[in-house]
């Protein structure tokens, strides 16, 4: 397991007491003696630039140095000061933020940032997460609450309306090519079982058929519903189609989903 980055701000100082130190073999040799597998050294952050532990070792000395118990020396190298000797020198210490804030310097840092960072790192408080994975943490949980007010939005809509959004998202997604007129909405008469189409191609003669259904949550849509869909695609002589929900698909219309596009 991956420590968290407080738990990493006695080994680095440790590493620092012992002279000037590089932030890239700090990170190896540390990955070496806590014992890290393969898999956990190589878990990359959700923008794949830098690896979790990379990052973690980072903004513990990072944090160390906002407190005054290390100082950079030199691009990418840094030692241990005096305040940070003096922290060592207490066993009894737990060095992580709660220890750095009698600082007047950490507490400085942290006023500057805690409006969005350290403030709100964990639901608890006890920052064990990255200011970086608080802001991922954070940018989630804005999206997920959006999606939400999204979904109720859509199902408190006229089933025409769903009909004509996920028409337009399909085609801005890539559907169609191009042309915003390549999607079209067929209305909820005469449909023939189908709610929308969209033309792949200029003269419309490979074509997606579209079924928008509606649903309340907890009504999941059953396999009967992808058996009509089916059997509408094949009055069209159709090969392609997409189903979409408000809700959820049982894990009947799954199998029937995977059984008949199987043939």
């Amino acid at each position: 397991m991956i420590p968290d980055y407080q738990s990493l701000m006695r080994p680095v100082l440790e590493h620092a007491a012992k002279g000037e130190v590089r932030i890239g073999d700090l990170i190896e040799t540390l990955s070496e003696e806590l014992g890290l597998t393969d898999e956990e050294r190589e878990e990359m952050l959700p923008s794949g630039r830098q690896s979790v532990f990379s990052n973690r070792v980072h903004w513990a000395k990072t944090y160390l140095k906002q407190a005054g118990l290390v100082r950079p020396t030199r691009r990418a190298h840094f030692v241990i000061t005096q305040r940070g000797q003096a922290a060592l020198a207490d066993p009894s210490a737990t060095i992580d933020n709660a220890y750095m804030k009698q600082f007047e310097e950490f507490r400085a840092f942290q006023n500057r940032s805690s409006d969005h960072y350290t403030q709100t790192e964990t639901n608890d408080g006890s920052g064990e997460i990255t200011p970086d994975e608080a802001l991922r943490a954070a940018h989630r949980k804005i999206n997920e609450s959006l999606a939400a007010d999204l979904l109720d939005r859509v199902r408190d809509a006229s089933p025409a309306f769903f009909e004509s959004v996920i028409v337009s998202l399909l085609v801005s997604m890539g559907y169609g090519g191009s042309s915003e007129e390549a999607g079209r909405s067929l209305g909820r008469s005469g449909d023939d079982g189908v709610d929308g189409v969209i033309d792949q191609d200029p003269l419309g003669v490979d074509q997606i058929y579209l079924q928008a259904k509606r649903y309340a949550e907890g009504n999941s849509v059953g396999a009967g519903a992808i058996r009509d869909f089916f059997g509408a695609l094949s009055l069209k002589r159709a090969t392609k189609g997409i189903f979409v929900t408000t809700s959820t698909f049982s894990p009947s219309a799954t199998d029937t989903a995977r059984d008949l596009s199987s043939r």
